[in-house]
């Protein structure tokens, strides 16, 4: 016993080749952090692998928690085939998954032809019941209980063990839904179900449909993970609080999880739009974009004012998923994307990537294509070992790889040249999906800054802030953790929703006041499960809203406090500026607007961790040593620094390599980087940065 109380907090993130561990001490603010390489066979062995690791001097009775991001719900919609599906939708709607939307999903055609995905389910697995609800909820028919019990024998029979049920206005009264769970418990008892009432109880039946059918199908994936972690965790470990992130950028408990686990469908991404934002608010830059470059892909999240935007209309792949999530973009550009050639004979960079399992050239038992990696190795810009000297990188091999795909290319290219090639191709695939993100909304990227992360990020993103002329490049201590350290810095959260479309003229505060009232008993009971004090409870009320005629809402917030006129007026007013400021305009005083779904979102707040800052230093400690580097052309002899020597306040201009355990920094010429109080550092062109000075 160490009689402590525990303090010392866990953030975990899983990625597709390294997974990340930060663990902060409460009392001190110390961190520490450590990675080790993904088990994608049981991701549950590398995360308690890194767990053991990072506890290995301090005892069991100081933990307070572990909370972590996990790409599993992800990775079995991506990887895995779908299949062993079920659907039960109310008689006269079997065809919900064919008809689904009049608009033609990107890449799927264009306006002349449109070549559908494969359904979710087959046709042959879609079963009617018979009964039926008008939209306020009203029972216009009873739920014809023989044939739900009829579609139980038919699912046993035919082996489909996973089903979602979709009936029709279920958002409005969720009675003959849940019967329908009740009679599949009772006739089917091995079948995995859920409910559109539980999962998205909104407007919507395409919608509401494949949100559920998509939470049905992960739910077997979640549950093994979880009963893998537990079982991995062992004796001590699996009795301390464990904590899920979720898309929207709260965290739950695993039961919480288990009820509706499609909500953990970018839950590491998100925790590093979350550590994000807190980084953006301790460096001044609230107004950025973050790059997170891992060995797989990049997540890129717009981050206004501190804060990164949420939407709750999503897609994961081809499947719109409608639950609150961080608006994240992901593009196949990571350190171990592969460099190939196309049959056209024009070289290309990513999707497909090495991963952790074989890994980049570079690696022991490495692959054999090249990689974003194996280009930065023979440029010189990353370490000859990673991960603190735990992963020797083999120059040679890198080197012939590069070489022997440059014999395929036409010309004489240098390996050096097809290195600096792949590495400006993967650099603009990054640039213009920043500019999509920003552009495409109005919004100049200039006046935003980067912020870059994850273990390949840092090496290559002062480039695309160039490519873009943004503002600055920022690299927060221990880039390759981010995500982990966001997940020490979220709350509990649960979301709670309901459709009852009013037009303005007919909007009652009464009954509204009754609805969200009612939300907010569901949010603080849904929080008080997980053993959240009232008094750490915050609610947030919301709205999706709409002008009269319109098909899509805007969701805005709603006032706190008492709903009466005032109320009424504080909310179409949020709208008209949100509307303004996504679109371009609005109709402020010519169109009436419609109150379509009414939102709460419950907070279990927490202490979040701080980072101290950096001691006073009068002089910089020599470079660690140099190496030649290449940089547009040829060689510089380049000098190589330690980061955790780096002095705040310090300015160094480029060409310079700045190295630390799991990321490396490239500055490159003609740029500047400046160490802030709290050790992040501030990446701009030469002229920039001494604009900044003055």
């Amino acid at each position: 016993m160490t009689g402590k109380a525990p303090h010392l907090r866990i953030g975990i993130d899983t990625g597709g080749t390294f997974t990340d561990i930060v663990c902060v001490d409460a009392l001190s603010g110390a961190m520490r952090v450590t990675k080790v390489a993904s088990t994608p066979a049981n991701p549950a062995i590398g995360l308690v692998r890194g767990v053991k690791s990072i506890l290995a001097d301090a005892s069991l009775d100081e933990l307070a928690g572990l909370a972590h991001g996990t790409t599993v719900a992800t990775n079995a919609l991506l990887q895995g085939e779908i299949a062993g599906l079920g659907l039960i939708v109310t008689a006269g709607f079997r065809h919900i998954l064919e008809i689904a939307r009049q608009a033609v999903p990107e890449g799927y055609g264009n306006s002349y032809f449109w070549v559908k995905p494969d359904r979710l389910v087959p046709l042959r697995y879609v079963c009617e019941v018979g009964g039926r609800l008008n939209f306020l909820g009203e029972e216009l028919r009873p739920l014809d209980e023989a044939s739900v019990r009829a579609a139980a024998r038919f699912f046993r029979q035919q082996g489909v063990g996973v089903i979602g049920v979709c009936l029709m206005h279920s958002y409005a009264n969720a009675g003959h839904e849940r019967r329908v769970a009740e009679i599949l418990a009772e006739d089917f008892p091995d079948s995995v179900v859920s409910l559109s009432c539980d999962v998205l109880p909104e407007y919507r039946e395409y919608e509401r449909a494949v949100t559920t059918l998509v939470d049905a199908f992960v739910k077997p994936h979640m549950g093994r993970y979880l009963q893998r972690i537990n079982d991995e965790l062992g004796p001590g470990l699996r009795d301390k609080p464990f904590l899920v992130m979720q898309s929207s950028g709260g965290v739950a408990s695993p039961d919480q999880v288990m009820r509706k686990p499609i909500t953990t469908a970018l839950s590491g991404p998100a925790a590093g739009a979350i550590g994000s934002a807190v980084i953006a608010e301790i460096a001044g830059f609230p107004d950025l974009v973050t790059l997170d470059a891992g060995g797989t892909s990049t997540d890129l999240c717009l981050i206004e004012n501190a804060k990164p935007s949420v939407t709750n209309g999503g897609a994961v792949g081809r499947f719109p998923v409608r639950v609150p999530m961080i608006d994240i973009k992901t593009i196949g550009t990571g350190g171990g994307s592969i460099a190939w050639i196309t049959r056209e004979g024009h070289l290309k960079v990513g999707p497909r990537s090495a991963g952790a399992e074989p890994g980049p050239m570079c690696y022991p038992n490495g692959g054999n294509e090249p990689t974003i990696t194996d280009a930065n190795l023979v440029l010189g810009r990353i370490p000859p070992a990673l991960i603190g000297g735990g992963i020797r990188l083999n120059l040679e091999r890198a080197r012939a790889g590069i070489a022997d795909l440059a014999t395929r290319l036409p010309g004489k290219m240098t390996p050096e040249q097809l290195a600096e090639g792949i590495i400006e191709i993967a650099n603009w695939d990054q640039a213009n999906a920043i500019r999509q993100m920003t552009i495409q909304r109005g919004i100049d990227p200039r006046h935003f800054a980067l912020l870059s992360f994850g273990g390949s990020g840092p090496a290559q993103s002062p480039a695309v802030m160039d490519l873009i002329g943004m503002k600055a490049c920022l690299v927060p201590p221990n880039p390759g953790n981010l995500s982990a350290f966001g997940l020490l810095a979220v709350d509990w959260r649960t979301d709670q929703i309901v459709t009852k479309v009013t037009h303005e003229d007919a909007i009652d505060t009464g009954s509204t006041a009754e609805i969200y009232a009612g939300l907010e008993r569901e949010a603080v009971a849904s929080l008080e499960q997980d053993g959240i004090e009232r008094t750490r409870i915050r609610l947030a009320r919301e709205a999706d809203v709409r002008y009269a005629g319109q098909s899509m809402e805007v969701r805005i917030p709603a006032p706190s406090g008492q709903v009466d006129a005032a109320f009424i007026a504080g909310t179409i007013e949020a709208f008209h500026a949100a509307h303004l400021k996504a679109f371009g305009y609005n109709y402020a005083g010519q169109q009436k607007v419609e109150i379509v779904n009414f939102c709460v979102s419950g907070f279990g707040m927490i202490e979040r961790p701080s980072i101290p800052k950096l001691p006073a230093a009068h002089h910089l400690k020599p470079p660690r040593g140099r190496r030649p580097v290449y940089f547009g052309g040829s060689y510089c002899d380049t000098p190589v620094y330690d980061r955790s020597a780096l002095p705040s306040g310090l300015s160094l201009d480029g060409p310079a390599v700045i190295e630390e355990f799991g990321s490396t920094t490239v500055i490159f010429p003609a740029q500047r980087v400046d160490v802030d109080p709290h050790g992040i550092l501030i990446v701009r062109r030469l002229r920039e940065a001494d604009g900044a000075s003055r």
